[in-house]
Protein backbone atom coordinates (compact mmCIF):
# COMPACT_ATOMS: atom_id res chain seq x y z
CA UNK A 1 0.00 0.00 0.00
CA UNK A 2 2.98 2.48 0.93
CA UNK A 3 4.79 1.92 -2.46
CA UNK A 4 1.00 2.37 -4.40
CA UNK A 5 1.34 5.37 -2.44
CA UNK A 6 4.37 6.53 -3.05
CA UNK A 7 3.68 6.00 -7.09
CA UNK A 8 0.73 7.64 -7.29
CA UNK A 9 2.61 10.75 -5.59
CA UNK A 10 5.41 10.28 -8.23
CA UNK A 11 3.05 10.00 -11.14
CA UNK A 12 0.95 13.29 -9.92
CA UNK A 13 4.69 15.08 -9.06
CA UNK A 14 5.67 13.82 -12.44
CA UNK A 15 2.89 14.92 -14.31
CA UNK A 16 2.47 18.44 -13.07
CA UNK A 17 6.76 18.69 -14.20
CA UNK A 18 5.56 17.30 -17.44
CA UNK A 19 3.01 20.14 -17.81
CA UNK A 20 5.67 22.91 -16.86
CA UNK A 21 8.54 21.82 -18.89
CA UNK A 22 6.18 20.94 -22.17
CA UNK A 23 4.40 24.56 -21.54
CA UNK A 24 8.28 26.22 -21.40
CA UNK A 25 9.73 24.49 -24.56
CA UNK A 26 6.43 25.24 -26.25
CA UNK A 27 6.43 28.17 -25.76
CA UNK A 28 8.59 29.68 -28.76
CA UNK A 29 7.01 27.03 -31.47
CA UNK A 30 3.35 29.14 -29.80
CA UNK A 31 4.80 31.83 -31.18
CA UNK A 32 5.48 30.48 -34.80
CA UNK A 33 2.05 29.22 -34.77
CA UNK A 34 0.52 32.29 -33.92
CA UNK A 35 2.66 34.10 -36.70
CA UNK A 36 1.42 31.73 -39.15
CA UNK A 37 -2.14 31.87 -38.23
CA UNK A 38 -2.09 35.36 -38.69
CA UNK A 39 -0.66 35.44 -41.96
CA UNK A 40 -2.75 33.20 -43.16
CA UNK A 41 -5.89 35.45 -41.47
CA UNK A 42 -4.34 38.39 -42.87
CA UNK A 43 -3.31 36.91 -46.26
CA UNK A 44 -6.36 38.02 -48.43
CA UNK A 45 -6.57 41.38 -47.26
CA UNK A 46 -3.48 42.88 -47.17
CA UNK A 47 -0.99 41.91 -49.73
CA UNK A 48 2.98 42.22 -47.24
CA UNK A 49 0.78 39.50 -44.64
CA UNK A 50 4.28 37.77 -45.29
CA UNK A 51 5.58 40.55 -43.10
CA UNK A 52 4.09 40.46 -40.22
CA UNK A 53 4.82 36.35 -39.75
CA UNK A 54 8.19 36.97 -40.39
CA UNK A 55 8.38 40.07 -37.66
CA UNK A 56 6.71 38.22 -35.21
CA UNK A 57 9.05 34.85 -35.77
CA UNK A 58 12.13 36.66 -35.53
CA UNK A 59 11.39 39.29 -32.70
CA UNK A 60 9.43 36.96 -30.40
CA UNK A 61 12.29 33.85 -30.55
CA UNK A 62 15.09 36.55 -30.23
CA UNK A 63 12.94 38.33 -27.09
CA UNK A 64 12.16 34.65 -25.70
CA UNK A 65 15.15 32.73 -26.31
CA UNK A 66 17.48 34.03 -23.20
CA UNK A 67 14.52 33.98 -20.58
CA UNK A 68 12.97 30.25 -21.87
CA UNK A 69 16.78 28.90 -21.02
CA UNK A 70 17.24 30.88 -17.79
CA UNK A 71 13.89 29.04 -16.80
CA UNK A 72 14.72 25.42 -18.00
CA UNK A 73 18.56 25.73 -16.39
CA UNK A 74 16.40 26.49 -13.05
CA UNK A 75 14.24 24.06 -13.44
CA UNK A 76 16.72 21.21 -13.76
CA UNK A 77 18.81 22.60 -10.92
CA UNK A 78 15.60 22.54 -8.71
CA UNK A 79 14.44 19.11 -9.87
CA UNK A 80 17.50 17.44 -10.70
CA UNK A 81 20.39 19.32 -8.60
CA UNK A 82 21.92 19.30 -11.99
CA UNK A 83 23.90 23.12 -12.41
CA UNK A 84 24.17 23.97 -15.83
CA UNK A 85 26.10 27.53 -15.95
CA UNK A 86 25.23 30.01 -18.44
CA UNK A 87 28.27 31.51 -19.88
CA UNK A 88 26.84 34.79 -20.63
CA UNK A 89 28.96 37.83 -20.74
CA UNK A 90 28.68 39.97 -18.12
CA UNK A 91 28.78 43.55 -18.33
CA UNK A 92 32.20 45.63 -17.08
CA UNK A 93 32.38 48.72 -14.74
CA UNK A 94 31.13 51.57 -16.61
CA UNK A 95 34.06 54.71 -15.08
CA UNK A 96 33.85 58.33 -15.48
CA UNK A 97 36.84 59.83 -16.86
CA UNK A 98 38.37 62.82 -16.14
CA UNK A 99 36.65 64.70 -19.07
CA UNK A 100 33.71 63.99 -17.97
CA UNK A 101 32.62 61.10 -20.31
CA UNK A 102 31.68 57.45 -18.93
CA UNK A 103 33.03 54.51 -20.56
CA UNK A 104 31.46 51.45 -20.82
CA UNK A 105 34.21 48.94 -22.68
CA UNK A 106 33.01 49.96 -25.98
CA UNK A 107 32.85 53.68 -26.44
CA UNK A 108 32.18 56.92 -24.81
CA UNK A 109 28.57 58.46 -23.57
CA UNK A 110 27.81 61.91 -21.85
CA UNK A 111 25.81 60.29 -19.48
CA UNK A 112 26.14 57.11 -17.28
CA UNK A 113 22.47 55.90 -18.52
CA UNK A 114 23.44 56.23 -21.96
CA UNK A 115 26.56 54.49 -21.37
CA UNK A 116 24.75 51.75 -19.54
CA UNK A 117 21.91 51.31 -22.10
CA UNK A 118 24.82 51.32 -24.59
CA UNK A 119 27.12 48.62 -22.60
CA UNK A 120 23.58 46.42 -22.19
CA UNK A 121 22.67 46.62 -25.83
CA UNK A 122 26.04 45.55 -27.08
CA UNK A 123 26.81 42.91 -24.57
CA UNK A 124 22.85 41.43 -24.80
CA UNK A 125 23.13 41.32 -28.55
CA UNK A 126 26.97 40.27 -29.28
CA UNK A 127 26.90 37.45 -27.11
CA UNK A 128 28.04 34.64 -28.75
CA UNK A 129 25.23 32.30 -26.05
CA UNK A 130 22.58 33.64 -28.24
CA UNK A 131 23.73 31.75 -30.82
CA UNK A 132 23.50 28.34 -28.25
CA UNK A 133 20.11 29.81 -27.22
CA UNK A 134 18.56 30.01 -30.43
CA UNK A 135 19.68 26.39 -31.70
CA UNK A 136 18.20 24.67 -28.17
CA UNK A 137 14.96 26.57 -28.80
CA UNK A 138 15.08 24.49 -31.97
CA UNK A 139 15.39 20.88 -30.48
CA UNK A 140 14.10 21.22 -27.01
CA UNK A 141 10.42 21.56 -28.92
CA UNK A 142 11.49 17.90 -30.74
CA UNK A 143 12.89 15.82 -28.01
CA UNK A 144 12.12 17.32 -24.10
CA UNK A 145 8.97 19.43 -25.18
CA UNK A 146 7.61 16.41 -27.44
CA UNK A 147 7.68 13.75 -24.74
CA UNK A 148 6.66 16.11 -21.90
CA UNK A 149 3.66 16.81 -23.80
CA UNK A 150 2.68 13.40 -23.79
CA UNK A 151 0.56 13.06 -20.28
CA UNK A 152 -1.36 15.91 -20.59
CA UNK A 153 -2.25 15.05 -24.48
CA UNK A 154 -3.06 11.72 -23.21
CA UNK A 155 -5.12 12.92 -20.64
CA UNK A 156 -6.99 15.10 -22.96
CA UNK A 157 -7.83 12.54 -25.48
CA UNK A 158 -8.96 9.91 -21.71
CA UNK A 159 -11.82 12.82 -21.15
CA UNK A 160 -12.61 13.49 -24.95
CA UNK A 161 -12.76 10.12 -26.03
CA UNK A 162 -14.00 8.12 -22.65
CA UNK A 163 -17.01 10.59 -22.95
CA UNK A 164 -17.58 9.48 -26.47
CA UNK A 165 -20.08 6.31 -26.98
CA UNK A 166 -18.33 5.03 -30.04
CA UNK A 167 -16.09 2.45 -29.62
CA UNK A 168 -13.18 3.84 -31.37
CA UNK A 169 -13.12 6.70 -29.46
CA UNK A 170 -13.27 4.63 -26.37
CA UNK A 171 -10.35 2.91 -27.30
CA UNK A 172 -8.81 5.69 -27.99
CA UNK A 173 -9.35 7.21 -24.91
CA UNK A 174 -8.59 4.60 -22.67
CA UNK A 175 -5.06 4.52 -24.50
CA UNK A 176 -4.67 8.02 -23.62
CA UNK A 177 -5.29 7.22 -20.20
CA UNK A 178 -2.43 4.74 -19.99
CA UNK A 179 -0.24 7.34 -21.50
CA UNK A 180 -1.28 9.84 -19.44
CA UNK A 181 -0.79 7.40 -16.27
CA UNK A 182 2.26 5.22 -17.46
CA UNK A 183 4.42 8.25 -18.32
CA UNK A 184 3.87 10.81 -15.96
CA UNK A 185 6.59 10.14 -13.34
CA UNK A 186 8.93 10.11 -16.41
CA UNK A 187 7.90 12.28 -19.09
CA UNK A 188 9.74 15.42 -17.77
CA UNK A 189 13.13 13.34 -17.49
CA UNK A 190 14.36 14.14 -20.88
CA UNK A 191 14.77 18.17 -20.21
CA UNK A 192 18.11 17.64 -18.15
CA UNK A 193 19.70 15.50 -20.50
CA UNK A 194 18.49 17.64 -23.38
CA UNK A 195 19.44 20.85 -21.48
CA UNK A 196 22.31 19.43 -20.11
CA UNK A 197 23.62 18.86 -23.65
CA UNK A 198 23.03 21.87 -25.87
CA UNK A 199 22.53 24.75 -23.02
CA UNK A 200 25.97 24.52 -21.22
CA UNK A 201 28.86 26.95 -22.93
CA UNK A 202 30.55 26.08 -25.69
CA UNK A 203 34.66 25.64 -25.81
CA UNK A 204 34.77 28.77 -27.68
CA UNK A 205 32.62 30.88 -24.98
CA UNK A 206 34.47 28.90 -22.16
CA UNK A 207 37.85 30.30 -23.27
CA UNK A 208 36.39 33.85 -23.76
CA UNK A 209 35.25 34.06 -20.44
CA UNK A 210 38.38 32.75 -18.87
CA UNK A 211 40.24 35.22 -20.95
CA UNK A 212 37.83 37.89 -19.34
CA UNK A 213 38.62 36.81 -15.69
CA UNK A 214 42.58 36.60 -16.55
CA UNK A 215 42.27 39.84 -17.74
CA UNK A 216 40.51 41.27 -14.95
CA UNK A 217 42.66 38.98 -12.33
CA UNK A 218 45.70 40.80 -14.06
CA UNK A 219 44.18 44.26 -13.91
CA UNK A 220 43.63 43.44 -9.92
CA UNK A 221 47.15 42.26 -9.49
CA UNK A 222 48.34 45.44 -10.91
CA UNK A 223 46.73 47.10 -8.99
CA UNK A 224 47.42 45.29 -5.46
CA UNK A 225 51.30 45.22 -6.75
CA UNK A 226 50.80 49.11 -6.83
CA UNK A 227 49.02 49.49 -3.58
CA UNK A 228 51.57 47.36 -1.86
CA UNK A 229 54.29 49.06 -3.26
CA UNK A 230 52.61 52.18 -2.24
CA UNK A 231 52.41 51.13 1.60
CA UNK A 232 55.76 49.61 1.34
CA UNK A 233 57.47 53.87 0.10
CA UNK A 234 54.60 55.06 3.12
CA UNK A 235 55.77 52.95 5.62
CA UNK A 236 59.41 53.65 4.38
CA UNK A 237 59.06 57.10 4.61
CA UNK A 238 57.00 57.96 7.90
CA UNK A 239 58.83 54.97 10.28
CA UNK A 240 62.43 53.75 9.35
CA UNK A 241 63.45 56.40 7.29
CA UNK A 242 62.58 59.48 9.34
CA UNK A 243 64.78 57.99 12.06
CA UNK A 244 67.60 57.03 10.64
CA UNK A 245 67.24 60.54 9.25
CA UNK A 246 67.30 61.42 13.01
CA UNK A 247 69.85 59.17 14.09
CA UNK A 248 72.09 61.08 11.53
CA UNK A 249 71.61 64.23 12.74
CA UNK A 250 72.15 62.68 16.34
CA UNK A 251 75.50 60.83 15.15
CA UNK A 252 76.90 64.53 13.36
CA UNK A 253 75.92 66.49 16.29
CA UNK A 254 77.24 63.78 18.79
CA UNK A 255 81.12 64.14 17.18
CA UNK A 256 80.56 68.22 17.46
CA UNK A 257 80.29 67.66 21.27
CA UNK A 258 82.69 64.96 21.64
CA UNK A 259 85.44 67.35 22.59
CA UNK A 260 83.65 70.45 23.92
CA UNK A 261 80.43 67.92 26.12
CA UNK A 262 81.58 64.89 26.33
CA UNK A 263 78.30 64.20 28.38
CA UNK A 264 76.03 65.54 26.02
CA UNK A 265 77.35 63.49 23.19
CA UNK A 266 76.90 60.29 25.11
CA UNK A 267 73.51 61.08 25.54
CA UNK A 268 73.34 61.94 22.12
CA UNK A 269 74.69 58.42 21.28
CA UNK A 270 72.86 56.51 23.30
CA UNK A 271 69.67 58.03 22.35
CA UNK A 272 70.89 57.30 18.70
CA UNK A 273 71.49 53.48 19.70
CA UNK A 274 67.70 53.05 21.13
CA UNK A 275 66.65 54.75 17.94
CA UNK A 276 69.00 52.66 15.68
CA UNK A 277 67.35 49.25 17.96
CA UNK A 278 63.97 51.17 16.87
CA UNK A 279 64.53 51.53 13.36
CA UNK A 280 65.81 47.89 13.35
CA UNK A 281 62.58 46.95 14.48
CA UNK A 282 60.38 48.40 12.15
CA UNK A 283 62.18 47.53 9.15
CA UNK A 284 61.96 43.79 10.64
CA UNK A 285 58.13 44.18 11.02
CA UNK A 286 57.68 45.71 7.81
CA UNK A 287 60.09 42.45 6.06
CA UNK A 288 57.51 40.48 8.02
CA UNK A 289 54.75 42.12 6.32
CA UNK A 290 56.31 42.16 3.01
CA UNK A 291 56.99 38.07 3.56
CA UNK A 292 57.47 36.58 6.93
CA UNK A 293 60.54 35.47 7.00
CA UNK A 294 59.51 31.75 8.82
CA UNK A 295 57.93 31.52 5.62
CA UNK A 296 60.15 30.66 3.76
CA UNK A 297 62.39 29.03 6.01
CA UNK A 298 59.80 26.55 7.89
CA UNK A 299 57.13 26.51 5.20
CA UNK A 300 53.42 27.17 5.52
CA UNK A 301 52.58 25.21 8.46
CA UNK A 302 55.28 26.51 10.91
CA UNK A 303 54.57 30.09 9.80
CA UNK A 304 50.81 29.65 10.36
CA UNK A 305 52.08 28.07 13.41
CA UNK A 306 54.28 31.39 14.35
CA UNK A 307 51.12 33.28 13.45
CA UNK A 308 48.55 31.62 15.93
CA UNK A 309 51.34 32.19 18.70
CA UNK A 310 51.31 35.91 17.82
CA UNK A 311 47.46 36.26 18.07
CA UNK A 312 45.71 37.85 20.51
CA UNK A 313 42.95 34.88 20.11
CA UNK A 314 43.39 31.28 21.51
CA UNK A 315 44.37 29.59 18.38
CA UNK A 316 45.36 25.76 17.46
CA UNK A 317 46.82 24.88 13.95
CA UNK A 318 46.35 21.37 12.93
CA UNK A 319 47.90 19.82 10.11
CA UNK A 320 47.59 16.34 7.92
CA UNK A 321 50.94 16.26 6.32
CA UNK A 322 53.94 18.44 6.41
CA UNK A 323 54.16 20.11 2.96
CA UNK A 324 55.80 22.86 1.00
CA UNK A 325 54.25 24.32 -1.74
CA UNK A 326 55.34 27.02 -4.21
CA UNK A 327 55.92 30.75 -2.28
CA UNK A 328 53.48 32.89 -4.19
CA UNK A 329 50.61 30.13 -2.81
CA UNK A 330 52.38 30.08 0.77
CA UNK A 331 52.44 33.71 0.79
CA UNK A 332 49.03 34.07 -0.82
CA UNK A 333 47.61 31.52 2.23
CA UNK A 334 48.97 32.92 4.86
CA UNK A 335 48.31 36.36 4.51
CA UNK A 336 44.75 34.99 3.94
CA UNK A 337 44.71 33.07 7.13
CA UNK A 338 45.83 36.52 8.33
CA UNK A 339 43.54 38.48 7.10
CA UNK A 340 40.75 35.80 8.62
CA UNK A 341 41.97 35.63 11.84
CA UNK A 342 42.11 39.79 11.75
CA UNK A 343 38.55 40.37 10.85
CA UNK A 344 37.84 37.29 13.56
CA UNK A 345 39.38 39.61 16.18
CA UNK A 346 38.34 43.01 14.85
CA UNK A 347 34.52 42.54 13.96
CA UNK A 348 33.55 39.18 15.39
CA UNK A 349 34.92 39.63 18.41
CA UNK A 350 36.24 36.04 19.04
CA UNK A 351 38.18 34.56 21.41
CA UNK A 352 39.44 31.16 20.00
CA UNK A 353 40.19 30.52 16.33
CA UNK A 354 41.03 26.72 14.95
CA UNK A 355 43.10 26.29 11.39
CA UNK A 356 43.55 23.29 9.52
CA UNK A 357 45.68 22.19 6.84
CA UNK A 358 44.71 19.49 4.33
CA UNK A 359 45.63 18.17 0.94
CA UNK A 360 42.45 16.97 -0.98
CA UNK A 361 43.67 15.13 -3.97
CA UNK A 362 45.66 18.19 -6.15
CA UNK A 363 44.06 20.65 -3.81
CA UNK A 364 45.77 22.14 -0.36
CA UNK A 365 42.50 23.31 1.63
CA UNK A 366 42.71 25.91 4.58
CA UNK A 367 39.93 25.94 6.92
CA UNK A 368 39.84 28.62 9.08
CA UNK A 369 37.06 28.74 12.14
CA UNK A 370 36.25 30.84 15.18
CA UNK A 371 33.45 31.40 18.06
CA UNK A 372 32.83 34.67 16.97
CA UNK A 373 29.73 36.86 16.69
CA UNK A 374 29.47 35.59 12.86
CA UNK A 375 27.65 37.53 10.30
CA UNK A 376 30.72 38.22 8.49
CA UNK A 377 29.37 40.13 5.09
CA UNK A 378 31.79 40.05 1.53
CA UNK A 379 31.89 44.11 0.65
CA UNK A 380 33.00 45.51 -2.36
CA UNK A 381 36.61 46.80 -1.57
CA UNK A 382 36.14 44.75 1.46
CA UNK A 383 39.18 42.41 2.95
CA UNK A 384 37.20 39.72 1.79
CA UNK A 385 36.41 40.39 -1.65
CA UNK A 386 40.71 41.26 -1.96
CA UNK A 387 41.58 37.51 -0.58
CA UNK A 388 39.14 36.32 -3.12
CA UNK A 389 41.02 38.09 -5.86
CA UNK A 390 43.77 36.99 -4.45
CA UNK A 391 43.35 33.56 -4.21
CA UNK A 392 41.64 33.74 -7.68
CA UNK A 393 44.76 34.34 -9.40
CA UNK A 394 46.04 31.02 -8.88
CA UNK A 395 42.33 29.26 -9.89
CA UNK A 396 41.59 29.24 -5.95
CA UNK A 397 37.89 29.77 -4.18
CA UNK A 398 36.57 31.35 -0.81
CA UNK A 399 34.02 29.97 0.75
CA UNK A 400 32.38 31.81 3.65
CA UNK A 401 29.68 30.29 6.35
CA UNK A 402 29.10 33.17 8.90
CA UNK A 403 25.66 33.06 10.32
CA UNK A 404 24.04 35.60 12.69
CA UNK A 405 25.38 34.10 16.18
CA UNK A 406 28.36 32.69 14.69
CA UNK A 407 30.51 30.67 14.16
CA UNK A 408 32.08 31.73 10.87
CA UNK A 409 34.00 29.14 9.00
CA UNK A 410 36.17 29.66 5.93
CA UNK A 411 37.28 27.55 3.63
CA UNK A 412 40.48 28.38 1.18
CA UNK A 413 40.92 26.05 -1.88
CA UNK A 414 43.98 26.27 -3.87
CA UNK A 415 44.81 23.61 -6.62
CA UNK A 416 48.24 22.87 -6.75
CA UNK A 417 51.00 20.19 -6.60
CA UNK A 418 53.76 19.94 -3.40
CA UNK A 419 57.11 19.94 -3.41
Amino acid sequence: MRQLMSWVASACVGFVRACVVAVVTMLVPAVWAAAVALGIWWGAANPWSWLAPFVLVSVGTLALSRPVCQMVRRLVAKWTATEIPSGYRQAGPVTQLSTGYWWNGFGYERTSRDALMDQKWRVRWGDPANGRDLRFMAIAPLTAGLVASLPPAGLAAAVLGLDQSEPAARVIGALGLVVAVAGAPYAWRPVEPVAARFLRPSPAMTLAERLDELTAQRADTTVAQAAEIRRIERDLHDGAQARLVLLGLSLATAEKLMETDPDRAKELLREARAGAATSLTELRELVRGINPPVLNDRGLVDALRALALDSPLEAAVSAEVTLRLDPPIESALYFGVAELMTNAVKHARATRAHISVARDDNDIVVDVEDNGQGGADERTGGGLAGLRRRLAVFDGTLEISSPAGGPTRARMVVPCESL
